[in-house]
């Protein structure tokens, strides 16, 4: 279990191509692999899909054996109460705390939410929310955020 409670998202490039995302979450369902949370963003030239899944290691592995390259990436699953202004205050702490978030995406997790942060310092991400009062998700806990 790693201290720092960061969590690991995969990552795939994806040729703007019709079908492409059907097969990659295709490979990942038959390699029982459960996508907990996603984001998929594109430009002119190719999409980028990153996951919150249940085994990014497996995950990673299958996609790999169908010759398609991923990434796992250290970010930071941010517990996010239901209420107004929740993510406002975690992030003005860290613009206060000086880190630059680089992107975002959040998912609803039962009564809370989940905000997933990339950070280039996720360990002083985590700190910084830790030392205000905020909550992250444990690995174990993002990988299995639908139970």
């Amino acid at each position: 279990m790693g201290m720092s409670n960061t969590v690991q998202q995969l990552s795939v490039f994806l040729e703007n191509r019709e079908g492409r995302l059907d097969e990659v979450l295709a490979i990942l369902a038959e390699g029982g692999v459960n996508i907990v949370a996603l984001s998929l963003a594109d430009t002119s030239d190719y999409g980028m899909l990153r996951m919150i899944v249940s085994d990014p290691h497996k995950g990673r592995a299958v996609l790999k054996e169908a010759d398609i390259t991923a990434m796992l990436t250290d970010v930071v699953a941010l517990r996010v109460p239901h209420a107004t202004g929740s993510l406002s205050k975690a992030m003005h702490q860290i613009v206060e705390g000086e880190v630059n978030i680089e992107y975002m995406y959040a998912f609803a997790n039962g009564s809370d939410a989940a905000a997933v942060l990339k950070s280039d310092d996720p360990a002083r991400v985590i700190d910084i929310l830790k030392g205000s009062g905020f909550d992250v998700y444990s690995a174990d806990e993002a990988y299995r955020a639908n139970v």
